[in-house]
């Protein structure tokens, strides 16, 4: 009795074949509904897909120093008003507000503290086409922000719901590719695909460029244009394929 269960053992133990650490092939002893062994054979493949950026995320703002808290908070609030009335005649999408603060400043001397006035922000975040980021940043600055926090890319949803499909589409291949390879060095043959996995199809975005940088309010500005290039977000997909033979 004993001697049959250790055999039995031995007819389902799996063999690992490894192409790569990310790519594994591995074949396996699996039971059918009538009791027949069967053996499988699972082989993961990856896909990726390169699709350009054409949205850009922007979290701008402005700040300003006052001597008194009012001050400091009336000069914001001009400020900002001017700033969301652009954005919304420029046709922005998703802007809102993402920080009001309003915080003392001291000065340190000879370990003693004294209040000499007071920093008021307002944040806010939009996304806009990337062809027209660099004009609304400059006009941005020019009703009266004064910092840029931060300039992000991506793609759209529609773009990255199509390359997710070449993506698990490239996936299929490569899973195929490497499961008729490693059969025909074995002098095996495929029989059927008896079962799919799509472990994963998802785009990533390319990472944000975070910049932060403190303008005068009476700056001159020159007339050339910001240039803002969103480069290309990748996608991927990966799809394991389980391979009679």
């Amino acid at each position: 009795m004993k001697t049959f269960s250790s055999l039995k053992l031995a007819l389902v133990t799996i063999g690992f074949v490894t192409l790569s650490s990310s790519q594994p092939v591995y074949s396996q002893m699996v039971s059918s509904s009538d009791g027949v062994i069967q053996r499988v054979l699972n082989v993961t493949g990856e896909g990726k897909v390169n699709i350009p950026t054409t949205i850009t995320q922007v979290s701008l703002g402005v700040e300003r120093r006052m001597a008194t808290a009012q001050e400091a908070q009336e000069a914001v609030a001009a400020s900002s008003q001017a700033l969301v009335e652009l954005l919304k005649d420029r046709g922005v999408n998703k802007l809102q507000t993402t920080g009001i603060r309003l915080n003392p400043n001291y000065e340190y001397t000879e370990d003693r503290q004294r209040l000499i006035g007071y920093t008021a922000t307002n944040l806010v975040s939009f996304e806009v086409e990337t062809s027209q980021a660099g004009n609304i940043l400059d006009a941005a600055v020019r009703v009266g922000a004064t910092r840029i926090d931060s300039v992000s890319f991506m793609a759209t949803e529609n773009a990255i719901a199509i390359a997710q499909q070449e993506a698990i589409q490239k996936a299929v291949q490569s899973a195929r590719q490497q499961g008729d390879t490693a059969l025909r060095i074995l002098n095996l043959n495929a029989q059927e695909v008896v079962g799919i996995s799509i472990n994963n199809a998802s785009g990533m975005p390319p990472q944000p460029r975070f910049r932060q940088q403190a303008l005068s309010a009476d700056q001159s500005f020159p007339k050339a244009v910001t240039a803002v290039e969103g480069g290309e977000q990748e996608v991927n997909a990966s799809v394991t394929l389980h391979i009679r033979y």
